[in-house]
C-alpha cells in the first residue's frame, strides 16, 4: 500500500479548521436546498433537465477535477514533465468539442437517461445489459480511487487513520447525493470548482517564488532533467527515448483518439452533466464551455508537480519516502501558511468529493434505470425507482469504499485511472461510434465487439504486468492498450455486422447520424441565438486556442 510520507504532516490551526467546517456546512446547505426540487426520478437523476449551461459547464469540468486531476496530473508532471499537457490539449479538448457539436443532439433528443440506454434503443437488450454492467463496475472503481486518494492525504496531513478517512469522506458524499440528488451534486461541483481554483493558485504562485520564478524553473529543470523534459513532443520519434516512453503515434492515436474520445464522449459521469441542461442548446454548450477552463488547468495542477520535482529531487525514486502522488501535499507542507493551508486542504477535499460524487451519481442512474428497472423490477411506480436510486447510492458508496484499496498498488494513480479507461471507455466508444455513423451496424456486432474489445486490453495489460510484454512506461502501455481495444472492437464488429441483419431504417430515426439531426437546434430560449452562445463558434474557438497553447511546448 502506498501512503504519503509522515514528513508531510501539517500543523493546522483553528483558522484552517474553521474554513473546513464552513465548507462542509455550505455543501450540506446546498443539498437541503436542492432537496425541495426532487420529486421524481428525472429530478433525482437528471435535475429535471432544468439547469443553465454555465452551471452544467462548470460542473462538467469540476466532475473531472477530482483525485485523478489533482494528485494524478501533478504526479504526471513530476514524472513526465511537459508531456503531461497532452492529456489536456490533445487528450481532452478535441473530444469535448466533438461531444458538444456532434454527439449531444443524439443523446439529448433521444431522451435517454444514460449512455447504455442509448445502446438499448440502437441495438438490443444484450448490448445494453453488457454496457450497463461494465459501466457500473468502472464507476465504483473510479469512485474508490477518489476515496483512497483523499484517505492517504488526510492521513498524512491531518493524522487521520486511512479507514476512518475513507468512511467519513464516503458517508459525507453519500449524504449530500441522497438528500439532493444530481442537482445537489452539480451545484456542489460548481462550488468545488471555485474552491479548488482558490486553493491551487496560491500553491502555484508560492511554488514559483520558491524556485526563482518562471526563469528559475526553466533553468533548474533543464539542468536537472534536460531540456526535453519541458518539451511536449521532444524525443517522440520512433526509436527515440523520452520520459513518457511513447512515440507520437501512440500519443495521437492512443491518447488523443482512443482514450480521449472514449472517456469524454461515453463516460456518463461527464455526459450526465450535459443531459441535465435545460435544453439542447445548453446541453451542446456544456462541454464547450468546460473546454476553456480545462485547457488552463495544467497551470495549477501539472506545474506544481514540476515544482515539487525541484523542491524534492528524489520524489518517486526507489528508496524515497515520497512517491509521485506526494507532489501536491509536499508543496502544501513546504509552502503554505495557516489560513491558506486550510483553504488548500479544503480544495483537496472538494476535488476528491467532486470526483467521487460524479461517479456515484452516474452509478446510481445506470444501475437504477438500466439494470434494476430494465431487467429486475420493470413497470414499477416512479416513487419506487426514486427510492431505489437513493438506496443504490448508498450501495455505490459502500462498494467504492471497498474498491478504494485497489488503487494502493499504484504510486501514480493517474496510471491506474488510464488503465481503467482503456479497459472500459475505449471499447464502448468504438461500439458507440460504429452505431452512430453506420446504419449497417447490428445488435450482435455491438455485443461481441464490446465484449472482445474489453477483454483484449485486459489481456495485453496482464501480459505487461507479468513481464511478457515490455513497454517504456505504464502510460505507454495504456495508450497501446487503448489502440488494441479500439482495433479489436472494430475488427470484430464489422464482419459480424455484415453477417447479421440490421434494424429497419424506420427504427433508426434519431439514433444514426444524419446532417439534419446533427444540426438540429431544438427548442430555443431567450438569448440562445446570441453570437457568443453559438456552439460552432465556441467549439472551433476552443480548438484554435488549444493549438496556440501547444506552441510554447513545441519549440
Amino acid at each position: 500500500m502506498h501512503t504519503l510520507a509522515d514528513g508531510l504532516r501539517l500543523s493546522m490551526n483553528w483558522m484552517d479548521s474553521l474554513i473546513l467546517v464552513i465548507y462542509f456546512a455550505v455543501v450540506l446547505g446546498i443539498a437541503f436546498a436542492a432537496k425541495r426540487s426532487v420529486h421524481t426520478t428525472l429530478d433525482f437523476f437528471l435535475s429535471g433537465r432544468s439547469l443553465p449551461a454555465w452551471v452544467t459547464g462548470l460542473a462538467f469540468v469540476s466532475a473531472n477535477l477530482g483525485a485523478t486531476e489533482i494528485l494524478g496530473m501533478a504526479a504526471n508532471g513530476a514524472q513526465y514533465g511537459a508531456y503531461t499537457i497532452h492529456w489536456y490539449l490533445i487528450g481532452a479538448i478535441p473530444a469535448m468539442v466533438f461531444l458538444g457539436l456532434v454527439m449531444m443532439p443524439f443523446y439529448y433528443n433521444s431522451k435517454v437517461r444514460s449512455v447504455p440506454e442509448f445502446l438499448l434503443l440502437r441495438f438490443s437488450r444484450s448490448s445494453h445489459l453488457l454496457s450497463s454492467i461494465l459501466f457500473a463496475v468502472a464507476s465504483v472503481l473510479i469512485a474508490g480511487v477518489n476515496l483512497y486518494a483523499l484517505a492517504i492525504v488526510l492521513q498524512a496531513l491531518l493524522g487521520w487513520p486511512i479507514p476512518v478517512s475513507i468512511v467519513v469522506a464516503g458517508l459525507f458524499v453519500l449524504a449530500y447525493i441522497i438528500i439532493g440528488g444530481l442537482t445537489s451534486a452539480i451545484y456542489n461541483e460548481v462550488l468545488q470548482f471555485f474552491v479548488i481554483i482558490a486553493a491551487l493558485v496560491p500553491l502555484t504562485v508560492l511554488g514559483l517564488v520558491r524556485v526563482g520564478g518562471v526563469g528559475g524553473l526553466l533553468d533548474k529543470v533543464t539542468a536537472s532533467e534536460g531540456a526535453q523534459f519541458l518539451s511536449a513532443w521532444g524525443g517522440t520519434g520512433f526509436g527515440q527515448d523520452n520520459p513518457l516512453g511513447a512515440n507520437w503515434l501512440t500519443i495521437t492515436l492512443g491518447l488523443g483518439f482512443a482514450i480521449s474520445f472514449g472517456y469524454w464522449t461515453t463516460n456518463f459521469a461527464e455526459v450526465q452533466r450535459s443531459l441535465s441542461a435545460k435544453n439542447l442548446s445548453a446541453a451542446r454548450r456544456t462541454p464547450l464551455i468546460a473546454a476553456f477552463p480545462k485547457m488552463f488547468i495544467p497551470l495549477i495542477v501539472v506545474l506544481p508537480g514540476v515544482i515539487a520535482l525541484l523542491v524534492q529531487p528524489n520524489i518517486g525514486q526507489p528508496g524515497s519516502e515520497y512517491d509521485y502522488n506526494s507532489a501536491i501535499p509536499l508543496l502544501m507542507a513546504e509552502l503554505l501558511p495557516n489560513g491558506v493551508l486550510g483553504l488548500a486542504v479544503t480544495g483537496l477535499m472538494a476535488s476528491f468529493m467532486a470526483g467521487m460524487a460524479a461517479n456515484v451519481s452516474s452509478f446510481n442512474t445506470v444501475f437504477t434505470t438500466d439494470i434494476w428497472q430494465a431487467y429486475i423490477k420493470p413497470a414499477m411506480s416512479d416513487a419506487h425507482y426514486l427510492m431505489t436510486g437513493r438506496v443504490v447510492t448508498a450501495v455505490g458508496v459502500l462498494i467504492g469504499i471497498g474498491t478504494a484499496f485497489i488503487a494502493s498498488s499504484f504510486s501514480n494513480i493517474m496510471n491506474y485511472m488510464q488503465t481503467l479507461f482503456s479497459f472500459f471507455n475505449v471499447p464502448l466508444f468504438a461500439t458507440f461510434i460504429l452505431a452512430l455513423f453506420w446504419k449497417r451496424m447490428t445488435a450482435q456486432a455491438g455485443f461481441w465487439g464490446l465484449l472482445l474489445g474489453t477483454l483484449a486490453p485486459v489481456g495485453f495489460y496482464s501480459l505487461y504486468r507479468v513481464g511478457i510484454v515490455e513497454m517504456g512506461s505504464d502510460q505507454a502501455v495504456n495508450m497501446t492498450s487503448s489502440i488494441i481495444a479500439f482495433a479489436v472492437d472494430v475488427a470484430v464488429s464489422v464482419p459480424v455486422a455484415l453477417a447479421t441483419r440490421p434494424k429497419p431504417a424506420a427504427e433508426l430515426a434519431g439514433l444514426v447520424y444524419t446532417k439534419a439531426d446533427a444540426n438540429t437546434r431544438g427548442e430555443l430560449q431567450k438569448g440562445d441565438d446570441a453570437w457568443y452562445r453559438k456552439p460552432a463558434l465556441l467549439g472551433w474557438g476552443a480548438i484554435v486556442l488549444a493549438v496556440l497553447c501547444y506552441i510554447p511546448f513545441s519549440l
